[in-house]
Parts: C-alpha cells; sequence; structure tokens
C-alpha cells in the first residue's frame, strides 16, 4: 500500500511538473530533462509512468477534465458557473494549465483543440435544457451559442497571459458573461445570474477535487 501511495504521489508531482512547463513553453519546446529538473524525481521514475513527451502531454490532457460544477435552480447559471469555476482555477492547478496551452498549441496537432468540443457539447446541454426551462430567449441557438462562448474563453485566456498588469483572466470571463447573456437570457432570468468574479472561488471550494478536474 505504501508503494502503491508513493507511485501515486510520484504520478502527480510528474504531472503538476508537466503541465507547468508545457503551460509556459508550449509543446515542441519543452524536454523531458526540464520536467525532471521541475519534478525533483529521477529518469526512471518518470518513464515509469510516461515513456515519453507524448505520453506526458496525454496523461496532462487526461488528468485535466474537469467534472462541471452542480447544476441549480437556473439551469443558465449552471452553463455561467462552468467557466467562472474554470477561470477561477486555471492560473491555481498547473496541470489545468498545461492542458490550455496544449489545446491552444497549433504546434502540437495530436492535442490541438482536444477538450472543446466536449465542453462546447455540455454547454450546449445545458443552453437546450435551459431553453426547455423557459430561461432563455426563444431565438438563441444553443450549439452556435456555446462555440462562441469556449472560443471566447480560450483567446481572453491569450489575452489575460499576454497583457501584464492588465484584468485578470477571472475578471475578463466575468465581463464576457456580461455583455453575452443579455443576447441570451431572459430578462427576469438575467437579474437572477451572478456572473461576478467571487463566484468563481465560491464555486472551486464547494467540492473536493484532485489536479484532475474546461469543458
Amino acid at each position: 500500500m505504501a508503494q502503491q501511495e508513493r507511485a501515486i504521489r510520484t504520478r502527480k508531482v510528474v504531472l503538476d511538473a508537466a503541465g507547468a512547463v508545457f503551460a509556459e513553453q508550449g509543446y515542441s519546446a519543452t524536454t523531458i530533462a526540464e520536467i525532471l529538473k521541475r519534478a525533483g524525481v529521477t529518469k526512471g521514475a518518470l518513464y515509469f509512468h510516461f515513456p515519453s513527451k507524448q505520453d506526458l502531454a496525454r496523461g496532462v490532457i487526461e488528468q485535466a477534465v474537469t467534472e462541471p460544477p452542480r447544476e441549480e435552480e437556473l439551469i443558465l447559471q449552471s452553463f455561467v458557473d462552468m467557466g467562472l469555476e474554470l477561470a477561477y482555477r486555471l492560473p491555481r492547478e498547473p496541470v489545468l494549465r498545461g492542458a490550455a496551452r496544449l489545446a491552444a498549441d497549433q504546434g502540437a496537432p495530436d492535442f490541438f483543440g482536444t477538450p472543446w468540443p466536449q465542453w462546447a457539447y455540455r454547454g450546449e446541454q445545458l443552453l437546450n435544457k435551459a431553453k426547455a426551462q423557459g430561461e432563455v430567449l426563444p431565438h438563441v441557438d444553443a450549439a452556435v451559442t456555446s462555440r462562441l462562448l469556449v472560443g471566447s474563453f480560450t483567446g481572453l485566456q491569450l489575452v489575460a497571459q499576454s497583457e501584464a498588469g492588465a484584468e485578470s483572466f477571472q475578471e475578463l470571463v466575468s465581463r464576457l458573461y456580461d455583455h453575452v447573456l443579455p443576447a441570451v437570457a431572459l430578462p427576469g432570468v438575467l437579474m437572477q445570474l451572478d456572473t461576478s468574479v467571487e463566484r468563481g472561488a465560491l464555486l472551486a471550494e464547494r467540492k473536493p477535487h484532485k489536479q484532475e478536474a474546461m469543458s
């Protein structure tokens, strides 16, 4: 049991280190040597879990698959919560940062865009459910709206990374929802939605999660 627990800890340390390095350097520029240095483990320990850099990247992507926040009475709030929670967690969790960088890295075709369809589909499901519940304006196309939000979220992440000292990523995502939701939600529902920066932290603290946890 102790050996198994040690192996689990080692795997997590390696994935955290790989996530951090992928996030900083992208796939092509990342080396196993840099990940080993960051993780502080032996080459044998790393290769026991991940035989190649490609396996490491795949491990980061798989570990970063996140469960959506719990469903609220207002389904449209649940749709918003997916983005708010992720915006809070991304700067704080290296595996998530690494997965996000890999997903946006056109130099890594095996991983480029990997989580986006799943995230967009989950958003589409929530929007359709919210529409059936009478929360969404009749003209709203759930699939198109969800894809636009996923694309905007990804773009804002890159903007936030490039603008040191500007608004935080969480603030940008909060403003994104403030701008988009009036074209999506019925007025009475819109008044009840919480798009605040603070909500992301509350959502993340509400449930215990591992580094596993877009879209």
